[in-house]
């Protein structure tokens, strides 16, 4: 799940970046954009595109336009330059929109409340790109359905999404109205198949992305499956509850989060933390933006579980957690997703997201590309290798049990 921050300014000249020189598009930096006698011009900084790249491109222009068995819209020769830009930066967070997809994303953006319309399935990218489920939610239509962790999402109702890399984009398309019928086709690697799964939407409420309990020893446990609207304030709130309840020392379970919403994140770290710097982040031209706690502070020893599904926000609450040396991370390393995002929406209705800028841990550590190593590394048996946290017996969940027993030697 993406951290990234919404930019509604019109830019309609970056549309004019991907007109042409005489109906030629390159992905190079541009100098100007004119019209001259009926026809498009683009011009290049010499030092920045070559002849040769420009030639090719008319090259490739023309033999399409005369040698193609059907007549070519050129608009749609320019749509796919102006994707093909995004593609070719091979970063799977920058993503141009058509009209629908930016529809569908803004439409997402628009509803992040409590209650929301879905099948309640956490997805993520893996590291080849592919759309991969999480634990689905309890009591959800996807859980119901019998989708498990670890599948891969190929199609949403007959149509190929292995080639979208946003699973912000993917989630819209799943969610529609309440009591319509979605169908998924899945890939379960461990069974070597592919099949189809038909999922009726219901309302899914945001709550169900945090749970808690107090475990022996007074050691509160609090599972954070995803970093949604207003899940800050339910963790303060069932926080405080189990530390009016006698809580001596707390367990933070961020394993298969995929990440969230960036203040979302930010706000439950500075419940927790002492005064300093949360995160940062740093544009390419060096410039940073920090994110900083007050004085107020969780006065009890912490343990944080991680694993190779904890992703983004999930990273950012770990890394900060491990810099303050505020607690102790036992589990696996975290996948390392540590980009910012920002959105563009232009005139004809299609939208660019674009990386912007990398996180860094209060110490200066890059989380992208990197991940959270932990204190103490510790590996589930691979029997429960594609298994959802909360379905391990808890006497075979290691890391569970060697966070009761660190917090417990405190």
């Amino acid at each position: 799940m993406n951290i990234y921050k919404k930019d509604n300014r019109q830019m309609a000249g970056v549309i004019a970046m991907t007109a042409i020189i005489c109906f030629t598009v390159s992905a190079l930096l541009f100098v100007g954009f004119t019209y001259i006698n009926g026809r498009y011009s683009l011009s290049f900084e010499k030092s920045n595109v070559t002849r040769s790249s420009v030639q090719k491109f008319n090259e490739v222009r023309s033999i399409l336009q005369k040698s193609f068995y059907e007549e070519i819209d050129t608009n749609k020769l320019l749509e796919g330059a102006i994707s093909g830009m995004a593609d070719s930066l091979k970063d799977p967070y920058t993503v141009y929109y058509n009209k629908d997809q930016m529809k569908a994303f803004t439409d997402m953006q628009r509803h992040t409340e409590d209650e929301y319309v879905g099948v309640g399935l956490p997805i993520m990218l893996d590291k080849n790109g592919i759309i991969t489920v999480l634990e689905p939610f309890d009591d959800s239509p996807a859980k119901a359905a019998g989708i498990r962790q670890g599948d891969k999402i190929l199609k949403i109702d007959g149509k190929d999404i292995t080639g979208l890399r946003d699973e912000a984009l993917v989630a819209s398309m799943i969610k529609g109205q309440e009591n319509t019928e979605t169908v998924l086709t899945i890939l379960r690697q461990s069974e070597n198949s592919t099949f189809d799964v038909r999922v009726v939407r219901k309302k899914i409420k945001a709550i169900r992305n945090i749970r808690s309990e107090m475990l022996e020893n007074n050691i509160a446990y609090i599972k954070l499956k995803m970093f949604d609207e207003n899940i800050s304030e339910n963790f303060i709130s069932q926080l405080n509850k189990l530390v009016e309840q006698g809580a001596k020392s707390v367990i933070i379970d961020v394993r298969d989060n995929p990440g969230g919403l960036y203040n979302e994140v930010v706000s439950m770290a500075d419940r927790i933390l002492p005064k300093g710097t949360i995160v940062y982040t740093e544009d390419r031209q060096g410039k940073k933006n920090f994110q900083k706690s007050d004085a107020t502070e969780l006065n009890l020893p912490i343990a944080v579980l991680t694993n190779g599904n904890s992703a983004s926000a999930s990273e950012i609450l770990a890394g900060a957690i491990k810099d303050f040396k505020k607690g102790t991370l036992i589990g696996t390393k975290t996948f390392g997703k540590g980009l910012v995002q920002t959105t563009y929406s232009f005139d004809d209705g299609t939208g660019l997201k674009v990386t912007i800028a990398r996180y860094f841990t209060p110490s200066g550590v890059c989380i992208h590309g990197e991940g959270i190593k932990p204190d103490i590394e510790i590996k589930l048996p691979d029997k429960y290798k594609d298994t959802p946290v909360s379905a391990i017996p808890r006497e075979d969940d290691l890391q569970l049990q060697k966070a009761i027993q660190v917090l417990q030697d405190r």
